[in-house]
Parts: C-alpha cells; sequence; structure tokens
C-alpha cells in the first residue's frame, strides 16, 4: 500500500491550481514536497521480552495495527526518577540533523487539498467490524472522492462533494460505537463522511492524527467554497499573513543597503537580522536551529555556493558571542527564504487544524469565531464581542488584521501561548478556600528538619533551610534544640554529625520570613533536648524575638475544635511538650521527644551487626541488601517492620517555656479508642512514617476519623538518612494533615507536596474533602470502589504536542536527538491511581507530535492529582526530561499548553506540552457497548446505592423508609444523564462535548430544499421545544425524538427533587438522633467486640449515603439549568428560533429557582463548536 504523502504518478494535475502566495512554493515544486506523517499505531508489547528489544515498542511493523491500539496495555512504569533504573540500550547512537525544508508541514489549507489530491492510504470500517484497506484521493477537478482498489464499479467507489452533508471526527458514528474494534481504534484517527439524503457514513480511520486532520480540513474548505477553495485561500492569505509577514521583512532591511542597490534587485536582510526578526516573534526558537534552516533555503536557492550535503552543525555559542564565535556577515537573507524558514520554524500544523475548526473555513478567527472557540471549548461563560475584541488586540501581531477585528494563525498561537491557556487556573493562584473552618479541618505544609539542606547524618546545616521553606508557603517548620557552648542553646540533629546553628539565628530568620508568602499561622516544632538552664535561655529568645507573634493564650476547656486559619492570621504556634495538670507553680517533668535517637540506634546496631560479621570472616548479604554508595549504614533497603517505641525518656520542663504552648501541646499516640476518649483538640500526636502506614493500612476508617477534630504530624522514617521523601498522599487520604517533608530533596514526592499547596494560593493550607470533616460520615483511605455520595468524574487528556523539548541534563556524551513519550498519572485514592503513556516519537527536532487521548475515572476528584512526565526514550544516563504536576481542582478544561519543570521545581525554558482537557459525569464515558443508546435497553441492570444494616430494629426501620426515595432520586438523576447522552450521540459529538456544541451541531445539517431551517427552536418556556418546520427524514425525526426525551427527563428532574431532598435529608435528621446512644443500643441488642465496631461503621455509612445522594439530586437540578440555558443560547447564536420566540431564559420554574442571564443575539455564521464544519458541515447520526 503506498504510505500518506507518497507520490502518486497516475494523479493528474489539479485543475486551476495556483501558486500559494503565503507559502512562495510553485506548483512544480509544491507537488515534490513530502508532507511530514505523524503516526497514529500504538504499541504492542509482551511482558516477557529480553532488554535488547524494549525500545521496539516504538517502532510498530505491522501495518494493518495502524490507527488501531494494541489489546496489550503498555508495561507500568514507576515514576520515582531519583534512584531509578533500566536496562542498557545497544541500539546505535545517531545524531539527527533538523528536518529537510523539502518535508514541509501543514501550514495551510491549501496544504490539505494537494495532500487529498496526492492520496492517503486510509482504513474503512464496516459494519461488520470488519476493515478493508484502501488508496482514498481526491480528483482533478476538486469535485469527487474517489478510492481503490474496490469491488464496485468505478462509477461507484465514489462521493462526489455536493452530496456530501458533514465531515465528522472521531469515533462518534452508529457504525463506530458498534463496531467489535471500537476499544482498538484511535479516537484522534477516525472521522466519518456523512453523505446523500439517507444519511450515509463512510467510516476511516488515518494512519495517524495529522492526515485525519489533514482530511478534515481539506473537505471542509471544499465543501464551503467548492473548486474555488484556493483563489479563497490565496485571497485570504494574501490580505493578511503575507503581508505582514513582507511588512516584518522590510523592517529589517537597511535603508543603507537600499540606496546602494539597483532598483530591480531583491531586498536582503543579513543572516543574524533575519534571525532576529523571527525571534521576535517567537522567543523559543534557537538561534542555531534558524540559522540551520536557512542554510537549508539558501542552498536550496543555490545563493551560498556550497556543496550539497549534511551542514556542519552550529553551535549556540555563535550567537552568544562564544569564545570562537564566527559572525557570517556575507550571507544575505531575501524575502522569499524568510517567509518559507518562518512558515516552517513557526507554524504549528495542530494549532492550524484546531484554528480551521472554528474559522468558518477561513484562515483567521473573527471576534464571533473566538466567542464560539472561548465558549465552547474553554469553558468560559458570557464572553462577548469587546472580550473577544480584546483577546485580539493583545496577542495578533499584525496591525492590519487587530484593525479588523482578526485573529490569525500566529495571533491564535500566541494567545495559546500565553497564561490565559495554561493548564493551571489563575483563580487558584490566590487564597479561595474558606478559612474559617477549625485548623484540624486542613491540610498544613509542613517541613522535616528545616535547617538541613542534604542528608540527615553528615550533611550541612544552613539557615537558608528555612528561608527556603517558608518562602515556598511552609506552614510548619522543625527545631531541634540542644545544649549549646556559653550557655546558648543549638539547633541541630541529635546523634549525628550535622553541624548546630545557633538558636537565636534561626529565630531571627524565621521572625523575618514567617509571613512572606503566607499570613496564616506558622507552626514550629521544637524538639526541646536543653537542660533547665538553657530552656531559661530559650525562652528568653523566644519572647525577645517571637513574642509579638506568639500565641500564648490557653484554649478554653469546653472547646469541640481548634480555632481557624483566619482567627491565627500571623500567629505562630508553638508545637512542644507542655507540663502536665498539677504542675501550674512549679517545673515538671515530661516524656522526651527524640525523632533523631532512632537514628543513632540503627546506627550502633548496624555497626555491632558489621563487627560481628568481620570477627566471623565475612557473612553475605541477604538477597535484595544493598549499601548506599558514601553512607556508613551499611544496610538501608531492607524492608523494615514496625518497632515498638522505645521505653520513653524524661527529663525537667521549665514552666515558662511550657507556657507558650497553648494549641499544639505533644501527646504520645496509644490507640485511636483512647485519643477518642481523652484527647483534647489542642493536643497533637508525631507519628512515625511507617507506624502511620501501618495504620493507614490497619484501620484507614479509625484513621480519618481521628483526624476529623484532631491534628496529626507525620514526619519521615529515620533510616532515610538520604533525605528521601515518602508519599505524601498516602497520609493526606488518611487525613493526616501534617506530612513532613524532607524540602531539600527534589523528585515525585516534593513534585506533589509543592503542586497540592498550590491549589490554595500556596498559603500552607489546604481544605480537606468535606467527606473528612464531617463529623458522621464514612470514608476508607484505602477504598478501591466508588465513594458513597460523590459523584465519580471522566477525565480525558489528549495529549496533542510537545514544544522545544531539551535533552536530559545527565543524558552524558549523547548527541541532540531526544526521543520523548509522555506519562500521564493519576495520584489520589487506590481507586483512582492509573497511568498511561504515549508511544514514543522519534526524529521530532524537540516539537513531537503525539495526538494520542486517554481516560480516566476519578471517584474522589477533590484528592486527585494529575502529573505528566517526559521522559526520552534513547537516554544516556539519564532520561528525564521534564514533568509537571497539578491538583485536579485547578485544571482548566480546553486547550491549554503545560509549563514543564526540572527535576528541582524550575520552569524549562519555553518547553510545553500542548493537551486537551475535558471532565464529564460518568454517564458520558465508559465503553459505548454498555452506555450511549444501548443504555434504554439496561435499566434493569441499573445499580442503586445500598443501605448496611446496623441489627438495632429501631435504627434499622428509619433507614429502611430511605431506599425507595434513593431509588427515585437515582432514577431521576440516571435518566437524565441517560437521555442526554443519547441526544448527544445523534448529534455525532464527542462523549465530552455539552449541549451548547450539540445544538451548534445541529445547526448546519437542518436546512431544507429551499435553504430554511426543517428545525427550529421555541423558546417562550424555560423548557425549549424542538419543533419540524416541514417533513423531515428519519434520522431528524430520531433527534427530535431525543430532544423531547431529554426535555421530559429534565422536567421531571426540577420538578421532583425538591421533594425527595427534603425527604431523604428529614429522614437523615431522624437517624441522627440514635447517635449520642448508638453504642449502647448496640450493645443492648447483644452484639460485642467487632460487631459494636462495624455496626457503628455502618451507620456512618448510611449517613454519608444519604447526604450524598440527597447532594447528587440537587447537583442534577441545577446541571438542568444549565442544559436548558446552554440550548436557549446556542439556539439564538445558531440562528434556529421561531420568530417572537427569542426570549431570555429564567421566566419560568427555572428562573424562580435561578435567574439566568440573557443570551446573546444570533450570530452571521454558526458553526459546530466541538468539531465545526461548514454550512452543511453536520448532521445527527445516521
Amino acid at each position: 500500500m503506498a504510505e500518506f504523502g507518497q507520490k502518486n504518478a497516475a494523479n493528474p494535475p489539479v485543475a486551476g491550481w495556483k501558486s500559494a502566495p503565503g507559502n512562495g512554493i510553485k506548483l512544480d515544486r509544491h507537488r515534490e514536497e513530502r508532507v511530514s506523517n505523524g503516526n497514529c499505531s500504538t504499541m504492542s508489547e509482551s511482558p516477557k521480552r529480553n532488554q535488547n528489544d524494549s525500545n521496539k515498542h516504538a517502532s510498530p511493523t505491522s501495518t494493518d495495527r495502524q490507527g488501531l491500539d494494541a489489546s496489550e496495555d503498555i508495561p507500568r512504569r514507576s515514576s520515582l526518577i531519583k534512584g531509578g533504573s533500566r536496562g542498557a540500550r545497544e541500539r546505535k547512537k545517531t545524531v539527527s540533523f533538523s528536518r529537510s525544508l523539502s518535508e514541509r508541514k501543514i501550514s495551510g489549507a491549501a496544504d490539505c487539498i494537494h495532500s487529498m489530491v496526492e492520496g492517503s492510504e486510509l482504513r474503512k470500517v464496516r459494519p461488520s467490524s470488519r476493515v478493508y484497506p484502501r488508496y482514498y484521493l481526491l480528483d482533478a477537478g476538486l469535485q469527487t472522492l474517489c478510492w481503490e482498489p474496490s469491488k464496485k464499479e468505478s462509477d461507484k467507489a465514489r462521493i462526489t462533494l455536493p452530496s456530501i452533508r458533514e465531515v465528522r471526527t472521531g469515533r462518534n458514528t452508529e457504525i463506530f460505537r458498534t463496531s467489535g474494534l471500537y476499544e482498538q481504534i484511535s479516537e484522534d484517527c477516525a472521522f466519518s463522511i456523512i453523505y446523500g439524503e439517507t444519511y450515509e457514513s463512510l467510516d476511516l480511520v488515518a494512519n495517524s492524527a495529522e492526515v485525519a486532520n489533514i482530511w478534515v480540513s481539506g473537505l471542509r474548505y471544499l465543501l464551503q467554497y467548492g473548486k474555488h477553495a484556493l483563489d479563497m485561500i490565496a485571497t485570504s492569505r494574501d490580505s493578511l499573513r503575507l503581508g505582514w509577514l513582507e511588512r516584518l521583512f522590510s523592517s529589517g532591511v537597511r535603508k543603507d543597503e537600499l540606496r546602494g542597490r539597483a532598483d530591480d534587485a531583491e531586498p536582503v536582510v543579513p543572516l543574524p537580522a533575519a534571525i532576529a526578526l523571527i525571534q521576535s516573534v517567537n522567543p523559543a526558537v534557537s538561534a542555531c536551529r534558524a540559522e540551520h534552516r536557512f542554510h537549508e533555503a539558501l542552498r536550496v536557492r543555490g545563493r551560498t555556493g556550497e556543496t550539497p550535503g549534511v551542514p556542519e552543525p552550529v553551535k549556540e555559542s555563535r550567537w552568544k558571542g562564544g569564545k570562537g564565535s564566527k559572525k557570517p556577515a556575507g550571507q544575505q537573507v531575501a524575502k522569499q527564504e524568510f517567509i518559507e524558514v518562518f512558515h516552517d520554524l513557526c507554524t504549528r500544523p495542530e494549532i492550524y487544524f484546531l484554528l480551521v475548526q472554528f474559522a468558518s473555513n477561513k484562515e483567521f478567527l473573527d471576534t464571533k469565531d473566538l466567542m464560539r472557540f472561548l465558549e465552547a471549548e474553554q469553558g468560559m461563560v458570557d464572553v462577548s464581542e469587546d472580550a473577544s475584541l480584546e483577546v485580539i488586540q493583545s496577542h495578533e501581531p499584525s496591525e492590519e488584521a487587530r484593525q479588523q477585528g482578526w485573529l490569525s494563525l500566529d495571533g491564535f498561537t500566541n494567545y495559546l501561548n500565553s497564561t490565559a491557556c495554561h493548564l493551571f487556573d489563575s483563580e487558584h493562584s490566590a487564597v479561595c478556600q474558606d478559612m474559617s473552618q477549625p485548623l484540624s479541618h486542613y491540610y498544613i505544609n509542613a517541613s522535616h528538619n528545616t535547617y538541613l539542606i542534604e542528608d540527615q547524618l553528615r550533611g550541612p546545616s544552613n539557615l537558608s533551610g528555612y528561608v527556603r521553606a517558608l518562602k515556598m508557603g511552609c506552614r510548619c517548620v522543625e527545631l531541634d534544640v540542644w545544649d549549646g557552648p556559653g550557655e546558648e542553646p543549638v539547633v541541630y540533629t541529635g546523634h549525628t554529625q550535622t553541624p548546630p546553628l545557633a538558636f537565636p539565628s534561626v529565630l531571627e530568620v524565621i521572625g523575618r520570613f514567617a509571613f512572606v508568602a503566607s499570613e496564616y499561622p506558622l507552626i514550629l516544632c521544637v524538639e526541646n533536648h536543653c537542660s533547665l538552664r538553657q530552656q531559661r535561655v530559650m525562652g528568653t529568645h523566644l519572647v525577645q524575638i517571637l513574642g509579638e507573634w506568639l500565641h500564648t493564650d490557653p484554649p478554653s476547656e469546653g472547646e469541640w475544635y481548634l480555632p481557624s486559619p483566619d482567627s491565627l492570621k500571623r500567629r505562630i504556634l508553638l508545637k512542644a511538650q507542655k507540663c502536665g495538670p498539677g504542675s501550674e507553680a512549679a517545673d515538671g517533668e515530661v516524656s522526651e521527644e527524640d525523632e533523631g535517637e532512632e537514628i543513632g540506634r540503627r546506627i550502633r546496631a548496624d555497626k555491632n551487626s558489621s563487627l560481628r560479621e568481620s570477627s566471623d570472616g565475612g557473612s553475605e548479604r541477604e538477597p535484595g541488601q544493598k549499601s548506599l554508595p558514601g553512607s556508613p549504614v551499611s544496610a538501608l533497603t531492607p524492608p523494615l517492620s514496625p518497632l515498638l517505641p522505645p521505653p520513653p525518656k524524661h527529663h525537667p520542663l521549665l514552666k515558662e517555656l511550657s507556657d507558650l504552648v497553648s494549641l499544639c501541646r505533644s501527646v504520645r499516640f496509644a490507640d485511636f479508642q483512647t485519643s477518642s476518649r481523652s484527647q483534647k483538640p489542642w493536643e497533637l500526636c508525631s507519628f512515625h512514617e511507617a507506624l502511620a502506614v501501618r495504620l493507614a493500612c490497619e484501620s484507614p476508617g479509625d484513621f480519618v476519623n481521628h483526624n476529623k477534630r484532631l491534628l496529626s504530624r507525620v514526619y519521615p522514617n529515620p533510616m532515610r538518612v538520604d533525605s528521601s521523601n515518602m508519599n505524601p498522599q498516602d497520609l493526606w487520604k488518611c487525613g493526616c494533615q501534617i506530612v513532613a517533608m524532607n524540602y531539600q530533596t527534589a523528585g515525585l514526592m516534593m513534585d506533589m507536596n509543592t503542586a497540592w499547596f498550590r491549589q490554595n494560593g500556596s498559603c500552607g493550607y489546604v481544605l480537606r474533602p468535606a467527606i473528612m470533616r464531617q463529623e458522621v460520615s464514612y470514608f476508607s483511605a484505602n477504598t478501591r470502589e466508588m465513594v458513597p455520595g460523590v459523584a465519580p468524574q471522566l477525565l480525558h487528556v489528549k495529549v496533542i504536542s510537545g514544544q522545544n523539548l531539551p535533552r536530559p541534563l545527565g543524558s552524558g556524551a549523547k548527541g541532540d536527538v531526544v526521543e520523548p513519550y509522555v506519562y500521564v498519572e493519576i495520584h489520589g485514592i487506590p481507586a483512582d491511581c492509573a497511568e498511561r503513556r504515549t508511544r514514543t516519537m522519534t526524529q521530532n527536532e524537540g516539537h513531537p507530535i503525539f495526538d494520542e487521548s486517554f481516560e480516566f475515572q476519578i471517584n474522589l476528584p477533590e484528592l486527585a492529582m494529575v502529573r505528566f512526565v517526559v521522559l526520552d526514550d534513547d537516554f544516556i544516563g539519564d532520561d528525564f526530561i521534564g514533568q509537571y504536576t497539578i491538583p485536579l481542582e485547578c485544571v482548566q478544561p480546553g486547550y491549554r499548553h503545560v509549563p514543564l519543570q526540572s527535576l528541582t521545581g524550575e520552569e524549562l525554558p519555553h518547553a510545553r506540552l500542548f493537551v486537551h482537557v475535558a471532565l464529564s459525569n460518568r454517564r458520558g464515558g465508559g465503553k459505548p457497548q454498555k452506555r450511549g443508546l444501548s443504555v434504554r435497553k439496561a435499566r434493569k441492570g441499573r445499580s442503586y446505592a445500598a443501605l448496611r444494616d446496623l441489627g438495632v430494629r429501631a435504627v434499622d426501620e428509619v433507614f429502611k423508609t430511605a431506599a425507595p426515595l434513593l431509588r427515585e432520586a437515582t432514577d431521576l438523576r440516571e435518566n437524565m444523564q441517560t437521555s442526554v447522552v443519547v441526544f448527544r450521540e445523534l448529534c455525532g459529538v464527542p462523549a465530552v462535548a455539552n449541549l451548547m456544541q450539540c445544538v451548534r451541531g445541529l445547526a448546519s445539517c437542518v436546512a431544507g430544499p429551499d435553504g430554511s431551517p426543517l428545525l427550529l427552536f421555541d423558546l417562550r418556556d424555560d423548557y425549549p421545544a424542538l419543533e419540524p418546520q416541514g417533513p423531515l427524514p428519519d434520522v431528524l425525526r430520531k433527534v427530535v425524538s431525543a430532544f423531547e426525551m431529554m426535555v421530559q427527563a429534565s422536567r421531571a428532574v426540577v420538578e421532583l427533587s425538591d421533594g425527595i431532598y427534603e425527604r431523604i435529608l428529614h429522614i437523615q435528621t431522624t437517624a441522627m438522633e440514635y447517635h449520642e446512644k448508638l453504642q449502647e443500643l448496640v450493645v443492648r441488642e447483644g452484639q460485642r467486640g467487632r460487631k459494636v465496631s462495624r455496626a457503628l461503621e455502618s451507620f456512618s455509612w448510611n449517613i454519608t449515603l444519604l447526604k450524598g445522594q440527597a447532594d447528587l439530586l440537587r447537583q442534577a437540578k441545577a446541571e438542568v439549568r444549565e442544559n436548558m440555558k446552554q440550548v436557549h443560547c446556542a439556539a439564538l447564536t445558531s440562528s434556529l428560533t421561531k420568530k417572537g420566540s427569542a426570549v431570555g431564559p429564567g421566566g419560568g420554574s427555572l428562573g424562580r429557582t435561578r435567574s439566568l442571564p440573557q443570551c446573546r443575539q444570533p450570530l452571521t455564521a454558526p458553526v459546530g463548536a466541538s468539531t465545526p464544519g461548514p454550512t452543511r458541515g453536520r448532521g445527527p447520526l445516521p
């Protein structure tokens, strides 16, 4: 089979083909150029393979699998960068010079149409689930789509362009959805052509997403402009991009050179000036890459006199003035070469394909096009033309386009690269959460042994550790205080060789930087190992240096919760031990806290073990034991069983120092029952990492309940002498508020910690999920199922491309070649943890096109984080390129750029990923065989939330009255969501599309023979009606029926939800009356031991379920209001409203509940929002 882009000798020339002024390429030369081709095939690997074959997944050899996903999953890989190892690669390393100019990128519709004339190999999917490879091409007259070979007669193996009603992207036809190959077909490589009076579909799969985009964009242009498409393209280019580039080039031509030239001489600019002009528009273009492109262009034009061949790579130092730099002053660049190189370096095909979806088949976006893009894809609401014009004025480089209110491809690229289109929602850059809740309801950013800047044994101590932590928003720092020389306490880790710091110097630094990054309370974890004499000195320094900020007011005995962060602004809390009751007038004695003692004990034990081994002549290590290079510890990696804490030592405590401790008194943990009975909210337990992890595994529910009103601090295993970090999310999911991290150690764990606290303005406090804060609620940290009362979300992530990916810093002596791939990871509760990876991209020059989509189910969105990791598959020594970690709550939907960060957290210059992100409810995704049109037949299989029996008759009777209400609530929600899915599928839009996109998709396919629409919306009621305006084809009748079902289900939610909601809450209130005496009732029923705990757990489960289902029902009502608003606004903007019916929503029952804003007046050019097409560009599902 011929590959895409391969020249077909039998192809006749294109009739009426003109030279495209925008790229300066003549037809005879342009036809010989190859268009860069991506690869949509995925890898199929066997889990049992030798290391020599470990790189073969990047180069699939079976052409039959191109465009189809392999059935086997790619083997998982740990995200731990530090200390990671991989098998050595034995393949040869090659140095890749940049791609030749003859391998041109797609930069306009002319390139798309030219490629379609040359033809491509596509795969046709039939209803029988069979796939037929065929060669498809556009005829010379640009009027007919043909394919070969075919069993049909030649006049039947073709589709005329006038008969095409829609070009649809993705797997969004009935044939695709019912095909047994649905899961194996790439969403990004699939597209369908809907044609004929009966809306037949030709369902195709391309070899790559780029090929699919070429066909979709080219066909839509031809449907709009017919055989005049090329003239339209040339006109639009002449008026915008070409004119702007000519003016940009002219600005670099020196006047003195013009005076010395003949009148007919072509103006030129020096090569350095040409490079500077390109970098002024796109700073991400490196000077050496631009120079190399100009060398190629000049050589092709025969201007340099150099012999053909591969040029010697040009070093960056030539443009930085480095040693040995040579200025190529004699080389001049003409306008034609400048425009060619600019197109090659600054045109991103993936952004061009996105632009033409919304550009009403123009080469630019006007204000209305931009409004549609911002609302439909970027999730913005009520965007005005003035707001769109402001975006254009801020990002469009062409003055002419700014005056016209147009956004060109370069302006659109600038906008997508701006901070407004970053993945991180800028609303979270400032404090955005409720800060008035008790302190125990927040995660608190914490540091371990803050004064250390390297390892825990011998590493240096430095005041910069406190400066760094406090500037990063840390709200809990640590001080281990010991007796020092000259009656001055010092800060260092006991039993180690770390150098000490003067205690007053540490306090002065803390006082200076305590509230630089955050004004919320700072906790000082003080381990006091000093004598009474030096404790008095400690107290004096604390009062003198921090006195104005110290919070010393004693807590009220009757308080059940700690104060809020808001009430403790700019206050410093001491976390330390306090004298017990009865010591009001004298010093006391307390058990000593010494986290460093275990390090010393372990070191001494290891030394004794080593001495015994030496005396025995040396014994062999157990399998799996390793020595840490440069460490005095002989064996650090064997698994450690939780050790019983040694008997506590006691030491005296000065009363004056004890009185400085108020809200964070350190106490030893015994068990959860003891803590529940006797621990006060101002008493705080510190947990050894191993103990905390064990409790999280053995008693996850008890741990969550313990942390609802009590603070818990977890510190790293003392055997982490290399200052490595534990996984904070293992403790956050149990509700532990203070997880102390080694800030000096970069890597996955610190990335997660830093990203997590960014979601609330990096203030150091993040509100925990509601299910962890409610007094009576059930949540198990180790759940691998749905969380009761929490609606699961589907996260759709499409990794489109990467830009300016550098080679790994520790990659050794390798060339500039980078073969990147991307991991998308989900971190959260066990039910949510997942990772997927893209294929490896080769020969990409640091700008790979991935075009791969992934889907993740998120059961607890409030605790989930998304992490992008870019790695090099052709590495020497190091494979890490960059990463970015973000809480799911901070993710902006739509087309976004992800700024990559280094291993130490610094942003990599211009290195980014381009992605598309969408969130939908669970009904919107999943396997199509079990959703969509088939869900109407699957009602008997619907799952309902189940209440649990407690074994207490009176309580169980109360909960049983809620069972029919829960079923009714579930049916209301599911019926509404199912009807939306059916309507969405009939509109032929993806599962992540909203109703605004559905209606706009219909707008372009409902025209009758006379041009008037066959369907119009009546908007006089809160619930729009879709009314036929004449006889309808069968597919449109299905659309009307599906819309009526959706409106009926939505009306039921609005009319019935309030009553059901109130009755569910009443049952919950009645059940809560048994809460205080529940344990007594359970015992009275004869239950003992574990059965009592299980009954109490079941009560919490039922209360959580009732409240959660009631909240979900209220959310469903809000969803209905939003859906009706979207239909209303989309009908107006798409000119699909009956005369006299275009009134604003909010006048009826929906309006009494919530007033909705008025929609804008109709737009002149209706376009489908998700995958818009030409006037006849979209239609319903056949």
